[in-house]
């Protein structure tokens, strides 16, 4: 293959106490909690908004905040619910409102940040980043700071920087993917409501006409997210390395292929409400649900997915299922069923999330935020959803600002001190005293 050496001197535009890439639930929570505390922040975007699944790739619903008994995703996650969701949408994202909400917490923190800024390298030094570089519109710069913070929800900065990662499962294969849409003309008064199995058995009725050109059982289904409007998480692209801009841009052009086929499964086959549902867009990016996991002081694994978890470096607590999506195949489907079930914590319970595992192995000053923290691929099954991106982005970004103000090294960060902050920012942490 064919090679360049490239080498181009450029300006360091920006220099900062803390940087996150990424701005993302998890990158959005982390700068602003590191503004509040005082640090100064830049928050790099690709996008033009902030938000990442719940925006740019329409991903419909945040998923659980709490566990039936207590608000888990305190501090950041209690105001972005404030904000944004009301009672009769439950969990359904409006885009729209979630993407100025964003925009209104981040100016009010303090924080300085950028859109359309793609970080597309790393310069490292003495076992950590010195610096990230930025494609953007004007060109290509540099900027600084003494305390990174990786939101890109696949570990990026991490990577380039040396640390090591892991994809997937023993063999590297990821879970599916999908390319999320908004429907219109919804009557959510008369939609139906098949128990499991008479969804199932309706898929596979539409499977049986022809109606899917995929074997896939999973219907995640559609959320409601406005009077006639809905969300859709449906429809998986099977094999998706997100790493990958090959293997992410098949997904799309997929994923964008079968949406007609739900279209039609929607008004045809389940009916009521849905007779007139109508696509009107997809999401500008994948919904991605697994890429890499960021290896750090601590890997956060499935025995830890227990009522009774503790750690002393607690820095927030967290219950969603194990919810990794079958691949193809009425087996993995009921593999699926049984695991999603077994694998649940009961009302009131939660499983504990330590500092050790947004610290990224061999960098000094680098810290992990969101569905990359270091775990293995079950455990990031559960902790990957948006109210477990605001409890781990919190803590990192309050963590930076520590360690910014201070030794500039994570592993140097009081604990202590840090839980001390959490708490006082909202965090939930019912073991700190």
């Amino acid at each position: 293959m064919e090679s360049y050496v490239y080498a181009k001197q450029m300006p360091v535009r920006y220099d900062v106490d803390v940087c996150v890439v990424g701005g993302g639930p998890a990158g959005v929570a982390a700068g602003i909690t590191a503004a509040r505390a005082g640090a100064k922040v830049m928050i790099l975007e690709s996008q033009g908004f902030f938000g990442g699944g719940g925006t740019a790739a329409l991903v419909p619903a945040f998923m659980q905040f709490g566990n039936g008994v207590d608000f888990m995703a305190g501090g950041i996650g209690r105001e972005v619910f404030r904000r944004v969701c009301i009672p009769e949408l439950a969990m359904g994202i409006r885009p729209e409102v979630l993407k100025r909400a964003y925009d209104e917490m981040v100016t009010e923190s303090g924080a300085d940040f950028l859109f359309h800024a793609t970080v597309a390298d790393v310069i490292t030094r003495d076992g950590g980043i010195d610096a990230v570089i930025v494609a953007a519109k004007s060109g290509m710069y540099a900027v600084k700071a003494k305390v990174f913070v990786d939101g890109t929800g696949d570990g990026d900065i991490c990577a380039w920087g040396g640390a090591p990662v892991e994809l997937g499962d023993a063999t590297g294969h990821m879970m599916p993917s999908t390319v999320c849409s908004m429907w219109a003309d919804i009557d959510w008064d008369t939609i139906p409501h098949p128990t499991r199995e008479e969804k199932f058995e309706t898929v596979v009725r539409a499977m049986n006409d022809g109606v899917f050109t995929q074997e896939d059982y999973h219907l995640s289904g559609i959320w409601r997210t406005g009077e006639h409007m809905g969300g859709g998480n449906i429809g998986h692209c099977f094999g998706v390395d997100a790493t990958d801009e090959r293997s992410l841009t098949e997904a799309m052009v997929l994923g964008r292929k079968i949406m007609p086929e739900f279209e039609k499964f929607y008004r045809e086959y389940m009916g009521g409400g849905y007779e007139n549902a109508t696509i009107v867009s997809s999401g500008s990016y994948l919904g991605v649900r697994e890429s890499r996991r960021v290896m750090g002081d601590y890997v956060l694994g499935v025995n830890d997915f227990r009522a009774d978890s503790y750690f002393d470096d607690e820095i927030g607590r967290y219950s969603y299922p194990i919810d990794i999506h079958p691949d193809p195949g009425r087996e993995n489907y009921r593999k699926f069923l049984a695991e999603h079930t077994s694998m649940h914590l009961k009302r009131g319970e939660s499983y504990s999330i330590p500092y050790r595992c947004l610290c990224p192995q061999k960098l000094s000053n680098v810290l992990v935020a969101g569905r990359c923290v270091s775990t293995d691929q079950k455990m990031q099954s559960s902790i990957r959803v948006m109210p477990g991106c605001y409890i781990t982005g919190m803590a990192a970004g309050m963590a930076a600002a520590i360690a910014a103000e201070g030794e500039q090294d994570i592993r140097r960060v009081d604990i202590h001190c840090l839980q001390d902050k959490l708490a006082a920012a909202g965090a939930w942490l019912p073991n700190h005293k």
